[in-house]
């Protein structure tokens, strides 16, 4: 069974920095797209970042290029998303997700979830 895990999350202020982790369990997720998605209650979930594990192609959001980085450990089998420069807008639950199709365009379709973390920046 496939277990994603994250940790991470907490609160900031604005302007701070947070590093997410993602701990993958019982798949190795080799060639496949994995990645962090946000979802404030009563909206749409973003698409934050993503990375696909085969070539380390990266996909980001408007809202994360020049302040979020994602970046994958094979031989630990984890995922992680360094986050600079918070903004209150960055505040919600961040998921842990892996599957999909991936691109520099964009990701969808993931299938695998962790519970999530929560990141909350005050101003």
């Amino acid at each position: 069974q496939v277990h994603l895990v994250e940790s991470g999350g907490g609160s900031v202020q604005a302007g701070g920095s947070l590093r997410l982790s993602c701990v993958v369990s019982g798949n190795t997720f080799k060639g496949a797209c994995m990645g962090w998605v946000r979802q404030v209650p009563g909206k749409e979930r973003e698409s934050v970042a993503a990375i696909y594990t085969g070539s380390g192609s990266t996909y980001y959001a408007d809202s994360a290029k020049g302040r979020f980085a994602i970046s994958h450990d094979n031989a630990k089998n984890t995922v992680d998303l360094q986050m600079n420069g918070l903004e209150p807008g960055d505040s919600a639950t961040y998921y842990c997700a892996a599957g999909g199709m991936c691109s520099a365009l964009g990701w969808r379709d993931a299938d695998v979830w962790g519970a999530g973390t929560r990141v909350t920046v005050s101003s």
